[in-house]
């Protein structure tokens, strides 16, 4: 019997994959649990239309991941933190603080989570940062901290 899957399932496949499966298999464990639904001409054509317009979306979100990157890449941004007499920081530059400075130079909003700083920022200095804007799009930018 052939299914189209509705969940992940482990060893068989992932949400979406049509599969062929033995009709025990199927109709006592895949399709009371809701795990998957009967291939049908109709179902299987709806589900063609579902994966075009995900890779359209997918194919927009890496366009406008890649113009972000050539607007920000290689660019210094400043931040400004509090700080001792030694040039230690009261506490650290987090990623918000660094999302918080592209976004009042470039008006683009990045997620925090996106930012991967390699270890904490406790000091005065310049230091590089990486952007994971998309699989394909990795910005490179440096982080000057400033005294503020």
């Amino acid at each position: 019997m052939k299914v189209i899957l509705t969940t992940d399932v482990p060893k068989l496949g992932k949400q979406g994959d049509v599969v062929q499966v033995s009709d025990g298999y199927a109709r006592n464990y895949l399709l009371p649990r809701n795990m998957a639904i009967e291939a049908s001409a109709a179902r299987l054509q709806e589900l063609e239309q579902k994966n075009k317009q995900l890779e359209k979306r997918r194919k927009k979100e890496e366009q406008i991941a890649q113009s972000i990157k050539e607007q920000i890449d290689g660019q210094t941004f400043v931040v400004k933190a509090k700080c001792g007499e030694s040039g230690k920081l009261f506490g650290a530059v987090t990623s918000k603080e660094i999302a918080d400075a592209i976004k009042a130079r470039h008006k683009v909003g990045i997620d925090k989570k996106r930012i991967e700083i390699k270890e904490p920022i406790k000091q005065l200095g310049e230091y590089p940062v990486r952007i994971r804007l998309h699989q394909k799009a990795i910005a490179d930018i440096k982080v000057r901290v400033e005294e503020e």
